[in-house]
This record gives C-alpha cells, structure tokens and sequence, in this order.
C-alpha cells in the first residue's frame, strides 16, 4: 500500500497539525494538573535521593559488602529556598516535566499519527520499530539516571567539604536543575543503539568502524562517567561506564543487523532485476 491517496493542500495539513497540537497540549496540561496537585507524592519521589535511606544506596552497600569493599553512606543533605517565590515556581515546573512525562506515549503517538500517512508501508513498517525503541531507550536513560547517576553524583558533590568550616547549602533550584540534566543526557546517550541502526541502514556506518575505534570509545566512555560521577571509588565509576560500555557492544550488534538487512535487501532486488 502506497501512500495516502487523498491530496491535502498545505492549509488542510496546518489545520490537522493544529488539532494534534491542541490535544497533546490538553493532554500534558491535564496531567500536569494532576502533578501539581498531589504535591507531597511528586516530591516524595524527586527528593528520595537525597536520603540515605534511598533504595540504590542500600543495592550498592550490599553490593560493596559481599565483595568486600569499604563504602561509607553519607548523610542526607538539607535543601534550602532562596527566593520569594522560587518554590512555588519550581512546583510549577516539576509539575509540568511530570505532566509531559506522563503524557509522553500519547505525545509520541499524536505526532506518529500526523506524520505516518506521508509514509509507504514498508516506511511506516520501520518508523515504528525506531520511534518506539527511541522512546523506550529514552526512558531507560531517564531511569538509570535517576536511580544511579543523579544519587551518587549527589552523595559526592552535596557532602564535598574543601573544610569543615565551610557548610554545603544546597539550593532546591540547584538539585532540580542537575537533576533534569543528567537525565537528559543519559537519555540521549541511551538512542546510541538507534542512532547505530539508522545510520548502518543509511551506510553511513559500518560495524567494522565501531570495532575499529572500540577502544576509542571505551577511553572516551571513562572519561564522559568520570565526568558525570566524580567520586573517587572505582566502583561508582564502573557502575556508571559498564552500561554506556554495554550500550556500546549493543550498537555494534544492531549495526550488524542492520547491514544484514541491507545485504539481504540489495541480493533481494539484484535476483528480481535479473
């Protein structure tokens, strides 16, 4: 099946794109309100970092005490406000990344929908595979940065003390703000499987070149973790490289399935011209 038969002229397609527009919009709005109004369980779950008693502390004492290893748990860091009405603004915000999250699936499926009728079967038939594994990757990146990255960045930089007679006093702005940005990022750094896949189905990569500069990458990766988390024990670092190291082999895996398919493709029209 071809694309869609009915032509549309560019006003038609403003108008469409406006009624996806409005009802996502209704959508995050309406899910934000929800957020914004159980204040004390959206709290409840973005500050649980900052407590000892957070459930990844107790995996990695576990963790450190079965092999052996020393691990001191820090105590919780008090937060504090310095604006008028910074904590109220900051529940707004909160409220409106809650929002957006939730009602990220039906976002996704909103402008899936718009877009798809522009794309041949077998487009649509591909499309789908790489927005939902992008969405999915994303929200893995989100995850493990919320229950690993985030706590241990900070547990080191919230108790970091250059002396005694200097005090952390950490602004909720500042723990709100890093926190975001570390999941972002490793969102992003989780679409390094789909990224592989549509570039090696593009030729613009080669499973051959991820192999190549493998140890490129392995240096870059520690680097980029050290970065991120840097604490000073060789466990939170590899807690932090060995999934961007996985993420890594995983894209070379998916770029050789990719050019698999291209092979078979290219085979494929080669016996039909024939």
């Amino acid at each position: 099946m071809g694309r869609e038969e009915e032509k549309q002229s560019f006003w038609d397609h403003l108008d469409v794109l406006r009624g996806v527009l409005l009802r996502v919009f209704a959508v995050i709005l309406l899910c934000g309100i929800v957020a914004f109004v159980f204040k004390e369980e959206l709290f409840a779950f973005v500050l649980a970092p900052k407590y000892p008693g957070f459930v990844t502390y107790g995996v990695i004492a576990d963790l450190c005490a079965s092999f052996g290893i020393p691990y001191e748990m820090k105590t919780d860091v008090a937060l504090i406000n310095t604006g008028l009405a910074q904590q109220f603004i900051i529940h707004m915000k909160t409220a409106f990344c809650a929002g957006f999250l939730a009602a990220s699936p039906y976002v996704v499926y909103q402008l899936f929908r718009f877009v798809s009728p522009a794309l041949y079967a077998r487009e649509r038939k591909y499309a789908v595979g790489i927005v939902t594994s992008a969405y999915v990757m994303f929200i893995t990146g989100a995850a493990l940065s919320y229950l690993v990255i985030f706590p241990m960045t900070f547990q080191f930089l919230g108790t970091y003390q250059v002396s005694e007679d200097v005090v952390n006093m950490i602004s909720l702005e500042s723990y709100m703000s890093t926190m975001v940005m570390l999941s972002l990022c490793m969102g992003i750094v989780c679409e390094m499987p789909v990224l592989a896949w549509m570039l090696a189905k593009a030729g613009l990569l080669t499973p051959s070149m991820l192999v190549t500069y493998r140890r490129h990458a392995i240096v870059a990766i520690l680097i980029a973790a050290a970065i991120i988390t840097p604490t000073s024990d060789v466990f939170t670092l590899m807690l932090v490289s060995v999934p961007m190291c996985l993420l890594y082999e995983a894209s070379i895996t998916v770029a050789k399935l990719a050019a698999r398919t291209v092979r078979a493709s290219e085979l494929k029209s080669e016996t039909l011209g024939s």
